[in-house]
């Protein structure tokens, strides 16, 4: 299949929809083969998108690269495409920006964690996470930036490898 057959917004909707279901939904990496074998959609790796770029994980690339990537998955698969996109790439205008950028490209969702930046890929150490404020900030910017209600926002946090699970 060269370009799919639904349109953004549908897959949006049908994303909702599974999450709704309570059903656990699977979201493998390879979107074509991912499609043909019945999963439920596709999860767009930060750290796979780093290294499509043969770069470490560590905050470099661009929201520019992950749109651009994600774009090129989204087109080619009628599932739902789901972006990680690290830290929003900068600070609240700037994870607004990304979310609706994520939107134009035709993704479904995404999630947003909460280190600073440069951040690291969650495995390594020496991670840093923002303040909770900023954090709050970080995700309400870019919850207010969505303009389609079925655009799937996760908020995905490393304190507990860096402050431990009662913070």
């Amino acid at each position: 299949m060269l370009f799919t057959k639904k349109s953004a917004a549908e897959k949006r909707a049908e994303f909702r929809k599974g999450l709704a279901s309570g059903k656990l939904l699977q979201f493998p990496l390879c979107a074509q083969l991912i499609e043909r074998k019945g999963f439920d959609g596709v999860y767009i790796s930060g750290a796979v998108m780093a290294a499509d770029l043969c770069l470490p994980d560590i905050g470099i690339a661009t929201m520019t690269e992950f749109a651009e990537r994600g774009h090129q998955i989204a087109r080619v698969t009628d599932l739902p495409a789901f972006i990680d996109i690290d830290t929003g790439f900068g600070e609240p205008m700037a994870a607004a920006r990304t979310i609706r950028t994520m939107e134009e490209m035709g993704l479904s969702g995404c999630h947003i964690e909460d280190q600073v930046m440069p951040k690291r890929c969650g495995h390594l150490d020496g991670k840093e996470v923002v303040p909770t404020q900023l954090m709050v900030q970080r995700v309400k910017a870019a919850a207010e930036a969505k303009r389609d209600p079925n655009f799937v926002l996760i908020a995905r946090s490393d304190a507990r490898a860096v402050e431990g699970l009662d913070q």
